[in-house]
This record gives structure tokens, sequence and C-alpha cells, in this order.
């Protein structure tokens, strides 16, 4: 069984699911009608299952070890702008990172895989996960056992900054962390004509603003990466009136633990030297969103080496701030968040992922089946090297 080749062999069938779904996409914890395509096929193809909410744990084949193979389902709050004859058909909805495709390409392995189950040497897991963005959807896959008795697992993921039908190696670090941050500076509001009467917020939101970024550039060791992003600030109501109050709110990203408790302590300190020097005070509000995305190297190693074997086509990735929550299930066990290049310019196929003309390159999909269904069938040789 060669699984490029069978993969080919369903090539089409792999784009119109993903068609299908990118037509009526869902979002977070909404993915209703795409589990249940899902639920009918593996069902239909031998699987036990097993529902968590919206989400589908599957399993096919015996033995004493298990892979597991992650796609995700949901989509994002965006108008989409690409006229395709599968564009989106529900309003402010649309597939504009590709889960779409991660669960075409895993629906096309699992219809492999069970063809082939009696070659099976392990155990194989199929994890269709809800609510990727933003909802932490694999926090509650492996709270409902995803994980049990799983020895590795390993998520495809398209990838824009990769050339179309190349997959990109990257052992260690490959994500960031990311966090959120929320604010309130309290001042004493007034007329904007006596500010002495006052003590205005805005400045010091604006002091505050500026001084975040000498948290990268003079606090960080130069060698390290970090990103402090101030994305909204909302303060006033009218051209004349200082108000009492500024919040602002955004996000930080970090590659290791010692970077992210810099990046807040540094906040907390400057917060409050600003406010005790001008008689206001703060409130900061951090939590935590998903720890750094970090691929095991044997996994990572194991993963060339069989793209390799089938002529598939690798390549070095650089590492993102973009973060994703499988990095949860790394913390678990040993595997390899996959990027798969769709960038295709001859297509026009550029966008970034979350824009609202975001396309994949459809004609590599199948590649991402083919190989699922090999790390699928080689997993037993990893463990016995």
């Amino acid at each position: 069984m060669n699984p490029v080749e069978e993969a080919l062999k369903i090539k089409d069938q792999i784009i119109a699911w993903r068609r299908d779904f990118h037509m009526y996409p869902e979002l977070k914890y909404e993915e209703e009608r795409t589990s249940k395509i899902v639920e009918e096929h593996l069902r239909e193809w031998g699987y036990k299952i097993k529902r968590i909410g919206t989400g589908i744990i599957a399993d096919i084949g015996e033995g004493d070890k298990r892979i597991a193979l992650r796609a995700d389902m949901d989509a994002l709050p965006v108008q989409e702008e690409n006229e395709v004859p599968y564009k989106s058909k529900i309003p402010g909805k649309m597939h504009a990172c590709g889960h779409d495709a991660h669960t075409a390409m895993l629906l096309g392995a699992a219809k492999i895989i069970a063809q082939y189950e009696d070659k099976l040497q392990n155990g194989v897991r199929l994890i269709f996960q809800p609510a990727e963005e933003g909802g932490n959807g694999a926090l509650k896959m492996i709270e409902a056992g995803a994980l049990e008795g799983v020895d590795a697992i390993f998520g495809i993921h398209v990838w824009m900054d990769l050339p179309s039908g190349v997959f990109g190696i990257r052992e260690g670090p490959l994500l960031a962390g990311a966090g959120t941050f929320s604010i309130k500076i309290r001042g004493k509001g007034g007329h904007g004509a006596a500010p002495h009467e006052t003590v205005d917020p805005i400045p010091l939101a604006a002091h505050a603003i500026l001084a975040f970024q000498t948290i990268v550039s003079r606090n960080l060791n130069p060698i390290e990466t970090g990103v402090v992003s101030v994305c909204a600030v909302q303060g006033g109501t009218a051209f004349n009136i200082i108000p009492e109050e500024v919040e602002m709110k955004g996000t930080h990203r970090f590659f290791s633990e010692e970077v992210r408790k810099l990046i807040e302590k540094r906040m907390d300190e400057i917060l409050r030297g600003l406010t005790s020097a001008h008689g206001a005070t703060y409130e900061l509000d951090i939590k935590e969103l998903v720890p750094p995305t970090i691929n095991h190297p044997r996994m990572a190693e194991f993963v060339r080496r069989i793209a390799l074997k089938y002529g598939m086509s690798v390549g070095e990735v650089a590492k993102s701030m973009g973060a994703e929550d499988f990095a949860y299930y790394l913390q678990k066990v040993p595997g390899m968040f996959i990027p798969l290049g769709i960038r295709n310019e001859k297509k026009g196929i550029v966008y970034p992922h979350h824009h609202p003309r975001f396309d994949v390159d459809e004609d590599v999909l199948y590649l991402g089946t083919a190989l699922e269904v090999a790390l699928a069938f080689e997993f037993l040789n990893l463990l016995e090297e």
C-alpha cells in the first residue's frame, strides 16, 4: 500500500469535502453540521466513536501502541471576499484559516486507513477537534480522554508561508505561547479646560503603551523573542471631558516560561510606577491562552523520514509568533505540529491566514492525507527503532 497513490485516488473527494465544509462554516463549539458529516463517514467505515460535544474521538486498529492524528474543524467570524464557486454561504463566517482543509485531509486519511485496517500493526486514534480559534478545544478533548493510551500525536496545518506541497520540519519551538491582558487606568475626571484639577488617565495610558515596547527592546535578552501588543484602547466620551478611566487590551507572545514571566512582571512594574507617580490607580488582568507549540525532535525526524520515503517534499519552516492549542497535546505526549505549504502565486493564493481572501491550494491536500496515512502505518517501526 502506497499512501500517496491511495490518496491520489480520492483527491477529488478530499477537495469536494473541503469545499462543502468551506461553504457551511461553523464557529467554535457550533460545529454541528461538520461533525455530523464526519461522524457518519467514520461510522460507515467501522470506527469506534466517542462524541465530546461537537468533537469526535475515533479509534481503529489494535495493539499496545497508538498514534493520534488531529484536525480542527471550526471557522472564523470573517466575511469572505473570495469570488469562488465554494464561497461561504453563511454571512460573517468563513474558513479563513484552513480548518476545512484539515478536516477533509483527515477524513480522507480515515477512509484509507479503514480500507487497509488489516495491515495496521498499531492502534490509530483520530481527533476531530472543535474550537481551536480561541476556544481551547484541545483542552476539552484532553479532559474527555483523547490522549488516553496514546503514544504520540501529529497534526497538519496548511501554511501560507511555505511553497505549495512542501512539508515544514522544525524541531523544538514552532509557535509561540500566547496570553491576553486587559488594563484599567483610573484617574480623576473633569473639564478639558482645567486639567490641573484632574488626574488624566489618557496620557498615562499613552506612556504605558510606549513603555511596554521597552520590555522587548530593553529588558529581554536580544537572542530571545517576545511580543507585547496593545491592540485596543477605549477612553473618553466627549471632546472636552477628561475621563475617569481608560481601558486597554492586548496580547503578549513568548517561547519560554522565563520570557512570559519577565513580560508580565515588567508590565505590572511599569503600570505601578506610572500610576503611583501621578496619583492614579490601575488593574491588570492577565490570562494565558496557550503555551508554546514545541515539536519533539524524534517525532520531527520521523515525519521528515517518512515524507521523504514516499517522495514528498520537505523544507525548513520558520518559527512564528502565532499560537495554537495543539500545544496542549504536545505537553502530554510527544509529537509534531506539521505545516503543509499552500502558497501558490500563480493561482493568487497568497493572502495570510485570517484574511477575508485567504484560500488554499487544493491540489496539494491529498499530500496531507498521504502523510497522515503513512505516519499511521509506519508508527510501530518508529517505536521499534
